[in-house]
């Protein structure tokens, strides 16, 4: 159900993940993403999850939350993975008419699919442990560098920042939608695919219209609050890299050196 998704959330807390940085947890999370595709062996990709894992659970987010993350891109990772299954070379295990399965292929698959739940988990426990607002400041201290050639750096986060905050906020709009389109006779659960996105027609149109209604409040309530952007603007929490940051950059460092010593040593699987 749309309910249960949960991706996008913030859940308020006082864990050592919580109390990181917001500009740290950032640059962290930008270089794991890169150190999630540079794994070449299982080795690698074990040392990535193990990362991934220890980050989940200090974080002390309840672990059902992540798996409700998941359920937006299941069918996404279960289409890659079959994808690659047939994508390899060599051999074939099996085969039938076009379609062949190889140990190359079920490596890839592997690879694949561990990457990208590692990636969804590691950009959940972000949005988690992380508010819009400290996202955005976050953002605007990094990208700072860019106002010496005029590019609007707060405007830019501003906008990414309310484009993550609504995420929960239009699946939660989404689902009373589709409980009232049920109610009225609706059926949106059987037939084929094509029928069932045809039932989704009286769903998308009333949510445009909402998100363009919110869209538009939130424009009216900063006019007047007298937004005017990030010119001489003020923070109520200012942000600050401290000890625990610093051993946050060693762990993704330790965690970048051990990827290298994999693939260099260990080689490639795939």
């Amino acid at each position: 159900m749309v309910r249960d998704v949960s991706f996008g959330q913030y859940f308020p807390g006082n864990s050592l993940i919580h109390r990181l940085d917001p500009r740290a947890k950032l640059l962290i999370f930008i270089a794991f993403i890169v150190i999630i595709f540079c794994t070449f062996n299982y080795a690698a990709l074990g040392v990535t999850a193990a990362f991934t894992a220890l980050f989940l659970i200090l974080s002390r987010i309840p672990i059902k939350f992540y798996f409700k993350s998941l359920k937006v891109i299941i069918f996404i990772v279960l289409f890659t993975s079959v994808i690659n299954l047939f994508y390899g070379v060599g051999d074939p295990i099996w085969q039938w008419w076009v379609f062949k399965i190889t140990w190359d292929g079920i490596h890839r698959a592997v690879m694949v699919t561990i990457r990208i739940i590692c990636l969804i988990l590691s950009s959940s426990c972000l949005t988690f442990t992380t508010s819009p607002t400290e996202l955005t400041d976050a953002i605007e201290r990094l990208m700072s560098p860019l106002r010496a050639i005029r590019f609007p750096v707060h405007e830019i986060a501003m906008m990414m920042s309310l484009a993550l905050r609504f995420v929960p906020t239009l699946m939660e709009e989404t689902d009373k939608i589709m409980q009232a389109q049920k109610a009225r006779g609706a059926d949106m659960e059987s037939g084929n695919v094509i029928k069932r996105a045809r039932a989704l027609v009286p769903v998308l149109v009333p949510l445009f219209v909402s998100a363009f209604r919110r869209a538009y409040e939130i424009a009216t309530a900063m006019e007047c609050r007298c937004y005017r952007g990030g010119s001489g603007r003020t923070r109520m929490k200012t942000i600050h890299m401290g000890r625990r940051d610093v051993l946050a950059f060693i762990a993704i460092a330790l965690v970048i050196g051990g990827v290298i010593v994999c693939n260099i040593f260990l080689g490639k699987t795939v």
